[in-house]
C-alpha cells in the first residue's frame, strides 16, 4: 500500500499543478486511476451498505493533506484557492465499474461483456459516460475517476491530463489503450478546443501534455509503450503473397518460393496452415532449391504474417495420465507391516504458558527486529515533440528522461497531528499471531524504545517482521509442549484406490 499511496500522492500533486497552470484558461483538469480490484475502491459491509475501500481512503487522506498544506502565492491564485475550498473531498472522486445484476453491487469488470450495466450508481455512469459537458464544467466537483479497466469504447472525453496505473497492464488492457484515454485535445469552459485555431503551436504542445504515473520503472514503461506504438503503426501483412519475398530474393525467386509453399501445403487461400506451424516446430520446413541456403530468411518473412495460433490455449487434457495401482506391492507383507505402524489415527494437544511466551518474544524482538526505512524514487520523462520514424520508437529514443528524485518517506509517527492515516498495531499483530490483545500489548510495552520507534518509519514492515518473530517463538513453545494421543481407529488401504487419486497431470503431480 505504501507504493500505491505514493502513486496516488504523485497523481494528485501533478493534477493540482496542472490545474493551477490552466485555471486562468478555463480548462478543467481530469485524472484517471486504473485499479486492479473494485473492492479496493468500494466495499460493502454486512448489511450491504457501500463504503470506501483502501484506495478511496488513501486518496482522501492524501488529497486533504496536499490541499491543506499548499503554499501558494495568494496574489495570483486567490480565485483558484477559492475554487478548491468549494470542493468537498468525497465529492471530487467517482468510480466507473460493472454492476452485478442480481446483487446490485459493483464488481470487477469483464472485458467484452457489453450486456452488463456499469458504474457504481446511475449518476456516476451518466456523468462519466454520457454527460461530457457536465463533467467538463467546473461547477461539477468530480475531477478524479477510478476505473477497473480502460473505460469502454466511445468514452472520448478530453481534458484527461493524468493517468495513474494502480494495476499491471495485461494483454487485455495495454499501455497504449490506457494512455489513449488521455490523448485528446483539451477544451475550455466554452467548449473550444485548445488547438492552433486559438493558440500558437508552442502553446498547444505545452497545454496538451499527458502525465502517466506508472507502477513500474520509467525505462520499463517508456520501452513498453514505444514498443506497442511501433507495433500498432507497423503494416503487418495478414496474407501470404509472392510480393512478400521480392525484397529479399527478387521477383523470380519470390514467385518460386510462393508456389512451393502452396505445393507443400504450407499456404492455403493466402493463409498459413497447421502443417506449416507443425513443420516449423519440428524444424522440417521444405523450401525450393533456389532458397535452400536461406530457410531462416523464408521463415522470418512468414513469421511477419499474422499468426492466428499465437497464444493458443493449451489443451489441459493432453497431459492427463491415468494412475495404475500396483496391487502386488499394496498386498505385500513388507508394505502391510509398514502400514500397520503408521496408519493409526491420532490427535494432538498443544499448550504453552502465555507469560513465558511474552517474555521470550520481547527478548527476541529486542535482539532481532530490524525494519528498513522506506525510500521512493520518482522518475520523470517526456515524449519527444516530434517522432520522425518507427525506428525512433523501436530504439527507445522517442522518450527522454528528465528528472529522478530519491527521497526517504516521512515517518508515520512524525506526520502532522491532523493526518487521518492510522494503523491498528495491536489488532494487526493479533490477527497475524492469534494471541490475545492483552498478550500483544504486553509484548509491545516491553520493547526497547529504539526498537519500537522503528514502527514510525515503516509500519507495514514492522507489523510483518514483529509478527513473524512472535510466531517463531510461539511455534517453539508449541513444539516443547505438544502431546500426541493415539486413537483406536486407523486408516485403511482404500485411501490408495479412491477415484481422486487415479488421475494426474504430467509435470505437476505425476511423473
Amino acid at each position: 500500500d505504501q507504493l500505491r499511496r505514493i502513486q496516488i500522492r504523485e497523481t494528485i500533486l501533478s493534477h493540482i499543478e496542472r490545474e493551477r497552470q490552466l485555471f486562468a484558461k478555463g480548462v478543467k483538469v481530469l485524472s484517471l486511476f486504473f485499479i486492479d480490484e473494485v473492492a479496493k475502491y468500494k466495499q460493502y459491509d454486512a448489511s450491504g451498505n457501500a463504503q470506501g475501500g483502501t484506495y478511496a481512503e488513501i486518496f482522501e487522506e492524501e488529497y486533504k493533506a496536499i490541499v491543506g498544506s499548499m503554499q501558494l502565492a495568494l496574489t495570483d491564485t486567490t480565485e483558484y484557492l477559492a475554487y478548491l475550498d468549494g470542493i468537498e473531498v468525497d465529492r471530487t472522486h467517482a468510480g466507473y465499474f460493472s454492476i452485478d445484476k442480481k446483487s446490485g453491487r459493483i464488481v470487477d469488470s469483464k472485458l467484452g461483456d457489453k450486456k452488463e450495466r456499469t458504474s457504481d450508481d446511475a449518476d456516476a455512469y451518466d456523468l462519466i459516460m454520457k454527460d461530457k459537458e457536465r463533467l467538463l464544467d467546473r461547477r461539477e466537483p468530480v475531477r478524479f475517476i477510478f476505473s477497473h479497466s480502460a473505460l469502454r469504447e466511445g468514452w472520448d472525453n478530453p481534458n484527461v491530463f493524468q493517468i495513474c496505473t494502480l494495476k499491471q497492464s495485461g494483454s487485455d488492457i495495454r499501455k497504449r489503450q490506457e494512455v489513449g484515454r488521455g490523448l485528446r485535445l483539451a477544451v475550455n469552459q466554452g467548449g473550444e478546443r485548445m488547438d492552433e485555431t486559438l493558440l500558437s503551436r508552442e502553446e498547444v504542445h505545452n497545454i496538451n501534455v499527458l502525465t502517466v504515473i506508472a507502477n513500474e520503472s520509467y525505462d520499463s514503461f517508456a520501452r513498453g509503450l514505444q514498443s506497442e506504438i511501433a507495433e500498432a503503426v507497423a503494416d503487418r501483412p495478414r496474407k501470404v503473397e509472392a510480393k512478400l519475398f521480392i525484397e529479399k530474393f527478387g521477383e523470380d525467386t519470390a514467385l518460386v518460393i510462393y508456389e512451393s509453399l502452396i505445393q507443400n501445403g504450407y499456404v492455403k487461400r493466402g493463409e498459413l496452415t497447421e502443417k506449416y506451424y507443425e513443420d516449423k516446430k519440428n524444424g522440417t520446413i521444405e523450401v525450393p532449391e533456389e532458397a535452400a541456403d536461406h530457410v531462416t530468411e523464408v521463415i522470418a518473412v512468414l513469421d511477419s504474417v499474422y499468426d492466428p495460433n499465437a497464444n493458443k490455449p493449451e489443451n489441459a487434457r493432453k497431459n492427463t495420465v491415468e494412475v495404475t495401482l500396483d496391487k502386488g506391492k499394496l498386498d505385500s507383507k513388507a508394505f502391510r507391516e509398514l502400514w500397520s505402524r503408521i496408519n493409526h489415527k491420532s490427535y494432538y494437544v498443544v499448550g504453552f504458558d502465555e507469560d513465558e511466551l511474552v517474555e521470550k518474544a520481547i527478548k527476541e524482538l529486542n535482539a532481532k527486529l530490524r525494519v528498513s526505512k522506506i525510500y521512493f524514487k520518482v522518475e520523470t520523462g517526456e515524449q519527444a515533440k516530434y517522432i520522425d520514424s518507427k525506428e525512433q520508437l523501436e530504439s527507445g529514443e522517442a522518450f527522454v528522461r528528465k528528472d529522478m528524485i530519491r527521497e526517504e518517506a516521512p515517518a508515520f509517527m512524525t506526520m502532522k497531528a491532523s493526518s487521518s492515516v492510522h494503523y491498528d498495531l495491536v489488532g494487526k499483530i493479533v490477527a497475524e499471531t492469534g494471541l490475545t490483545r492483552k498478550a500483544v500489548t504486553k509484548i509491545l510495552v516491553g520493547l526497547e524504545k529504539i526498537i519500537f520507534d522503528q514502527f514510525g518509519g515503516n509500519p507495514e514492515e514492522f507489523i510483518i517482521r514483529a509478527s513473524n518473530i512472535i510466531n517463531e517463538q510461539k511455534a517453539t513453545a508449541i513444539i516443547e509442549h505438544i502431546t500426541y494421543n493415539k486413537l483406536t481407529a486407523a486408516f485403511g488401504t482404500d485411501i490408495f484406490t479412491e477415484p481422486d487419486l487415479k488421475k494426474g497431470s504430467l509435470g505437476v503431480n505425476a511423473v
